[in-house]
């Protein structure tokens, strides 16, 4: 009878232990001892200055997490894969990571064009598309539990810092130059918005294709529609591209960009034409002699990886931040469930750069809605407006 009793408490046991393991088994990236994410970032391609700032914050976090014994007891493995800027690289990169790495989430993948290639093999596989690198509106409406977003949308950051621009400078003639993709349009349908809202409509409006390298035409042609104030949707090195030629034929307007070209590169590569150039801005910009916490952390950066931190590194670091802190929440049982459910117990505090805290809801999956606007002084960026309104 014993016998008997013991060995059905036996095979009781291990068939709890089966469907243990199971139910484990049947969440992708998640095992006993680590926990793989992935992230999709352009190495090769025009954005790969911030595409390497972002990787390497998101791993300075993550080992930062790891040596102090992981996240409920795993460690974190992080899988790069690069989309050359690319969306069909982007959907390759996605489809590698998710039915060959097996990732549990992929974290601060940049480019909008590049995420909503991805997005769908995401989707697909239940695996979550955590804090991107983009402001596309699509990677948090509709509100699922597989999208977190950190960045304020283009339309919308746009449409407030041109209202405040136009009204600060007096425009008179406001014209536009953008990417001719769905980066560049969603600025150029918050620019228009913002013109609409003050009864004004573009005194010039002209694009370029990605990866473009010459803008004379452009510019030439904003210049002589007499613009005042210049809205950009462009990236690091085409923006560069664009105040450069400016300079070159003695067209000064007030050029406003997006967050994109929030990097210490433009102002350095563009040789003092990136002098007055407004950007929009949700943080100061994390240089070595910024006080605070901010310049302890690009203090560290630097000394690690021998380069000047970014707003991109920056970014990459509280994404990581912002997952380490959500899944030690969700303990021992992540999943994207309680991933989900953990982000939604918030808020979570920006501890280190003094940025917004993010809000997610069951039915808001943008973490927020702020911005400001910094302007090139000197030859470095200043924030000159903390926060924007409608």
């Amino acid at each position: 009878m014993i016998i008997k009793k013991t060995l059905v408490a036996a095979i009781a046991g291990l068939a709890v232990s089966t469907t243990s393991g199971a139910a484990l088994a049947q969440t992708q990236g998640v095992a006993p001892n680590e926990i793989v994410v992935g992230t999709i970032q352009d190495l090769s391609g025009p954005l790969a200055g911030a595409s390497k700032h972002i990787r390497d914050g998101l791993q300075m976090r993550l080992d930062e997490a790891n040596d102090q014994g992981g996240v409920a007891g795993r460690k974190v493995r992080l899988v790069v894969e690069d989309n050359g800027y690319d969306p069909r690289k982007a959907a390759l990169a996605a489809q590698k990571l998710v039915n060959g790495d097996k990732v549990f989430a992929v974290l601060g993948h940049i480019g909008t064009i590049t995420n909503l290639a991805a997005l769908p093999v995401l989707q697909e596989r239940g695996v979550i598309n955590f804090m991107p690198a983009s402001g596309a509106r699509q990677l948090f409406e509709p509100a699922d539990k597989l999208k977190a977003a950190w960045l304020v949308p283009y339309y919308d950051e746009m449409f407030m810092a041109l209202k405040w621009l136009a009204k600060d400078k007096g425009a008179k003639k406001v014209g536009i130059l953008y990417q001719d993709d769905e980066f560049g349009l969603e600025n150029q349908r918050g620019a228009e918005a913002a013109l609409k809202a003050m009864g004004m409509t573009f005194a010039e409006s002209t694009t370029y294709k990605r990866g473009a390298t010459d803008f004379s035409s452009q510019v030439a042609k904003l210049k002589a529609a007499g613009c005042d104030v210049v809205v950009l949707g462009t990236v690091v090195r085409e923006s560069v591209g664009v105040l450069v030629e400016a300079q070159k034929i003695g067209f000064k307007p007030a050029f406003l960009a997006p967050l994109p070209a929030y990097h210490h590169l433009l102002p350095m590569l563009s040789k003092g034409a990136a002098e007055g150039l407004y950007a929009v801005a949700s943080v100061d910009y994390p240089y070595v002699d910024a006080p605070g916490t901010a310049g302890d952390w690009a203090k560290r950066y630097k000394s690690r990886f021998s380069d000047d931190p970014s707003t991109f590194a920056a970014l990459g670091y509280t994404v990581a931040d912002l997952f380490i802190r959500a899944a030690e929440k969700a303990g021992s049982g992540l999943t994207a469930d309680s991933l989900s459910r953990a982000l939604e117990s918030g808020p979570y505090a920006d501890r280190t750069f003094g940025g917004p805290e993010c809000r997610i809801t069951p039915t808001n999956r943008l973490c927020n809605k702020t911005a400001g606007v910094a302007q090139v002084q000197n030859g470095k960026w200043v924030r000159v407006v903390s926060k924007l309104t409608d």
